[in-house]
Parts: structure tokens; C-alpha cells; sequence
């Protein structure tokens, strides 16, 4: 899996230029999981004698492919992903149903928004799930490899940002974002 996500990624880099196209894209990005989420912890399931909601059976089969995509990455999501379920689920317990779903509906509007502004207004071309649908699932491992090359660590995907992104503006997304040479080829 780790070359077909470092294809995926530098094809993504392409439609991910801007940085003001990237910040828009990680609060879409959340927006539209807690969006996705929120409903589905609503209802309780008890599986093999444990009691849960629907939100985290729904969302493993994304968090294990992104885990089999990248482990460090996943790893990261499924953190983020866990904080994002304990966030719906102290919304679930503090609102009424009807609130979760205008809760719901807010967060859909404000994370498709941003995402469209950012295409339209800032990449001036259009999303890469329309090219790719597969790009859905990109977005998140894009994000969070960003975080980690402005970190200091994967300089193996900062020479794959930096290389997909050399034909137009730097893909910056976190300030102090080093920018590393691809390996040289033989």
C-alpha cells in the first residue's frame, strides 16, 4: 500500500497548491468528519457484549485503510479521529436530537464551503475527488503528512510534496514547512 499512497499523494499535491487552499481544507476536512459522525453516535449498538455507537463502527474501515496506507499517518488520524468522537459524543449528550442534526447541517455547510472556495477561489480548478474519487480519502493523510514534514519528520514525503508541487506555488500549509529535494536518480 505505502506506493500506491505515495502515488496517490503526489498526484494530490497537483489540485493542493495554495496554502490558503490547504488551511481551508483542514477545517473542511474536520467539519465534514464530526459532520459525518455526529448523527451516527445518536445510536447506541452493543457488540460482542460492548457497548458503543454506530459513529466508530462506521468510521473503521477508513481508519484501517488509512492505517494499511501509512501506519505513522493513520496512527495520527485515528488519534484525531478518537478526539473527534469523544467530541460528538459530549455534543449527543448535551443537545437535543433535533440540535445534533442543525449541528450536523452547520458543519456540512461550513466544510463543503471551504473546500469550494479554496478550489474556486484559490486553485482556480476544480476538486480532485471529481478527477479521482479516491482523492475522498486523501485529504486527511494530506494534512497530517503536511503537519509532519513541518515537524521535521518525512522528509520521504516532503521530496514528494516538494517534487509534485515544483510546476506551480509552494503547497505550504503550517509555517516553518521545509521544502526538501526529491533523491536524485540514478
Amino acid at each position: 500500500m505505502g506506493n500506491y499512497f505515495l502515488r496517490q499523494l503526489a498526484d494530490y499535491v497537483q489540485y493542493h497548491r495554495d496554502p490558503r487552499n490547504c488551511a481551508l481544507h483542514v477545517l473542511g476536512i474536520i467539519t465534514l468528519f464530526l459532520a459525518a459522525i455526529l448523527p451516527l453516535t445518536m445510536w447506541p449498538v452493543t457488540l460482542f457484549g460492548v457497548q458503543s455507537t454506530l459513529a466508530p463502527l462506521m468510521v473503521l474501515p477508513v481508519l484501517i485503510y488509512w492505517l494499511a496506507l501509512d501506519a505513522t499517518i493513520g496512527l495520527a488520524i485515528i488519534a484525531v479521529a478518537g478526539f473527534l468522537l469523544w467530541t460528538a459524543a459530549m455534543i449527543v449528550d448535551h443537545v437535543s436530537g433535533t440540535g445534533v442534526f442543525i449541528t450536523s447541517a452547520v458543519l456540512i455547510v461550513i466544510g463543503v464551503a471551504s473546500q469550494i472556495i479554496g478550489h474556486r477561489v484559490f486553485e482556480r480548478r476544480q476538486p480532485a475527488l471529481v478527477d479521482n474519487p479516491s482523492h475522498l480519502l486523501m485529504g486527511p493523510m494530506f494534512v497530517v503528512a503536511k503537519l509532519f514534514i513541518a515537524l521535521g519528520y518525512r522528509d520521504d514525503l516532503a521530496a514528494i510534496i516538494a517534487s509534485s508541487a515544483k510546476d506551480g506555488p509552494s503547497a505550504s500549509l503550517y509555517p516553518g514547512d521545509r521544502q526538501v529535494e526529491p533523491p536524485a536518480r540514478p
